[in-house]
């Protein structure tokens, strides 16, 4: 296997399905998507998990709105791949023209009932002909996709000239992700795992850095605008995200809580383990 950034063959990495690139530092995972499976909605509590992320979700967005409006100041249009429950459509509302793209059905059905522009479908395939945009964004979804390469193309075809694509996504460099691989490398595996989503419907298949993620993006015809960090865990909500990521007994649950908790203040001192990476179309 070759990287996807530079070429160069990956080594193995912590597990069969890991590997690490040793020129770049890319990480990729041999890791199935099974988005739509008749039991894809049993292995993952939802409530749970709207619970757990919609908080700091909504808040990274409205700054991700934020840069989207100033990085394209006449920008009208945007594309949001991988919509979800439309949280960042909402955020978007106000100032853009928008439109979703979700490609799991129930979740793509439960948005557009609230009276979302979601249309149920995977990128690029799910756009009509000509159907061209101002800014494409990809929140906690360009991680997921397998031919990334092809997925960048069709975001340089699919914007208008001097177009702003913006991936938000996790961060190999982030201290949670960095200890993982520290307790993986131990025997601990779980929490490595969890990081990747291994045995949910929609896992990891990459892991970037905002260095090697840069590279891939300007050999695909873009150019680095903004390169920021944003917050990947606060107090509200942080109960039930616990529970969500397979935290069941209370002793557990609520160890787990306090010891995040208290360590909120230190964390800020550390990369986050979520990035955001703003890239303008270049001219052909």
């Amino acid at each position: 296997m070759r990287c996807v950034v530079c070429g160069t063959p990956t080594v193995a990495g912590l597990s069969a399905w890991h590997s690490i690139c040793p020129a770049c530092g890319y990480e990729g995972a041999a890791l199935q998507p099974t988005i739509n499976e008749a039991d894809a909605h049993t292995r993952l509590n939802e409530a749970d998990r709207e619970a757990g992320l919609k908080a700091i979700r909504q808040e990274n967005f409205r700054t991700i709105v934020g840069h989207a409006a100033r990085l394209a100041p006449a920008a009208t249009t945007l594309l949001d791949v991988g919509s979800a429950h439309g949280w960042f459509l909402e955020a978007a509302a106000a100032r853009f023209q928008a439109l979703g793209l979700e490609p799991d059905t129930a979740v793509a059905a439960g948005a557009a009932a609230r009276g979302l522009p979601v249309r149920n479908g995977y990128f690029p395939g799910a756009l009509r002909d000509g159907e061209r945009f101002d800014v494409i964004v990809f929140n906690d979804v360009i991680e997921h996709i397998p031919d990334i390469r092809a997925a960048l193309a069709a975001c340089r075809e699919r914007l208008n000239p001097d177009g702003v694509l913006i991936l938000n996504l996790p961060s190999s460099a982030g201290l949670f992700y960095r200890l993982a691989k520290l307790f993986a490398r131990a025997g601990w595996r779980a929490p490595f795992e969890r990081l990747w989503q291994k045995g949910l419907p929609s896992p990891h298949v990459h892991y970037f850095r905002p260095s090697n993620l840069t590279t891939l993006a300007e050999s695909e015809g873009f150019a680095l605008a903004l390169s920021a960090e944003l917050p990947a865990v606060r107090a509200d909500g942080l109960m039930a995200r616990l529970r969500c990521a397979g935290t069941t007994s209370a002793p557990a649950l609520y160890a787990n809580y306090a010891a995040v908790m208290l360590a909120l203040p230190v964390l800020r001192a550390f990369p986050s383990d979520i990035v955001v990476c703003a890239y303008r179309k270049r001219p052909a």
